[in-house]
């Protein structure tokens, strides 16, 4: 069935910058609405080294259960509910954890999954994503992007924030991005500078939405923190937009994949993997699109990238400490603690992380945790794969 997109194929007339959308190609309306189907595309691919040992090829990142008593993959799908029902949501992911990821995800169908073959980055992935949205609903079909590593403390009010997403999504043809008030000068998240309010007597503080001056894509800590004091968001992950707008901003910007569109539009999947270069999507096309608004979400965001952000993303004690497991605190404040096995007695230390898995006790501090890459680049790689070793005999106990 051939779709008709009913965008204008034609780029915008003026610009005044990347991340801009010209005030003139827009004009307020009063409340948006829209009956198109939303479908959510999550990012799933990668170990996540940064949760060494934790996370390992045998059991992905996206499969811990860090925030909640759920693996990060479930709790993605089952926020989306019922707004977007799994029949409707895509999970992108990588070959090697694939059948991990689908295993916890019974409810999502088989063809739901997009399984890379290599890694492709965020821009290739959610072109791939979007032309599948295409193919099965046509153009005007809503496309909610995110990742599985989020922790959202109020889903309902999520749920509400990408359902006017989609509605000022579908009535400007522009992609959105939710920001979210940044608490520091984090130099890991992007930064979305709102601009002008496209309805007057909606400001953003107020549920409205705004043009956007700019995207930066993990600036210098000098830079996000003379970002933050001109207004700036932190850019929270989460891109919506019609799948036909997506991919036209594709073909108009990245030129990572846009040789490569024309093979995957054809259904050439392997010629689309061949051509396209690995890039993220704030770098492919959030920095240089034209036709990105910003939409506040106050929904309680997190992103769950290191062990140090586990401090906020879960339930902590009266001094501030984390724990999964059996933990004990004594004049103890500030640390995480997960603990597979056996108990964990924490005694006047703070900032502290402390990983206890059969075979394995891990532990530095919070601010070291922050970056892995030193300590795995010195460990054996059959550790840093498979820290506790083979699995050992239960008749025997030995290896």
């Amino acid at each position: 069935m051939t779709h008709s997109s009913g965008f204008s194929t034609d780029g915008p007339s003026t610009g005044t910058g990347a991340g801009t959308l010209p005030a003139e190609q827009l004009v307020a309306h009063d409340e948006p609405e829209t009956d198109v189907a939303l479908w959510g595309v999550i990012f799933a691919g990668g170990i996540g080294s940064r949760f060494w040992p934790l996370a390992t090829p045998a059991r992905p990142k996206a499969l811990l259960a860090l925030v909640s008593e759920q693996a990060l993959i479930q709790d993605a799908v089952g926020r989306l509910q019922p707004a977007i029902p799994p029949e409707r949501v895509l999970i992108l992911t990588s070959r090697d954890i694939a059948p991990a990821i689908r295993s916890v995800t019974r409810e999502v169908p088989d063809q739901n999954f997009l399984v890379e073959p290599r890694p492709l980055g965020t821009t290739a992935a959610l072109a791939w994503a979007a032309q599948e949205i295409i193919r099965r609903a046509g153009p005007s079909a809503i496309c909610c992007a995110v990742h599985a590593d989020l922790a959202i403390e109020y889903p309902e009010e999520f749920r509400r924030t990408l359902r006017r997403a989609a509605e000022y999504s579908a009535r400007e043809r522009s992609l959105v991005s939710i920001g979210i008030r940044p608490s520091r000068p984090e130099t890991g998240f992007g930064y979305v500078m709102p601009g002008l309010a496209l309805d007057s007597d909606a400001p953003l503080e107020r549920g409205g939405i705004a043009l956007t001056r700019g995207f930066s894509e993990k600036p210098s800590e000098v830079d996000a923190a003379a970002r933050i004091a001109d207004g700036a968001l932190w850019h929270s992950g989460i891109v919506v937009g019609a799948a036909g707008t997506i991919v036209q901003e594709l073909r108009a910007h990245s030129g990572e994949v846009r040789d490569a569109l024309d093979a995957l539009v054809a259904g050439n999947l392997p010629a689309f993997v061949g051509l396209v270069r690995s890039t993220s999507l704030e770098r492919g096309l959030l920095e240089r699109t034209e036709r990105l608004l910003v939409l506040l979400g106050d929904f309680g965001w997190d992103d769950v990238g290191t062990w140090a952000s586990l401090r906020r993303a879960r339930a902590l004690d009266d001094n501030g400490n984390a724990a999964s497991g059996q933990v004990q605190f004594v004049d103890a404040d500030c640390n995480v603690v997960h603990a597979d096995q056996g108990q964990v007695v924490m005694y006047g230390v703070n900032k502290m992380l402390v990983v206890t898995l059969e075979g394995l006790t891990f532990v530095t501090t919070l601010d070291r945790a922050a970056d892995l890459n030193t300590l795995l680049d010195a460990l054996p790689g059959s550790m840093r794969i498979n820290p506790t070793g083979p699995p050992r005999s239960p008749s025997t106990g030995l290896q």
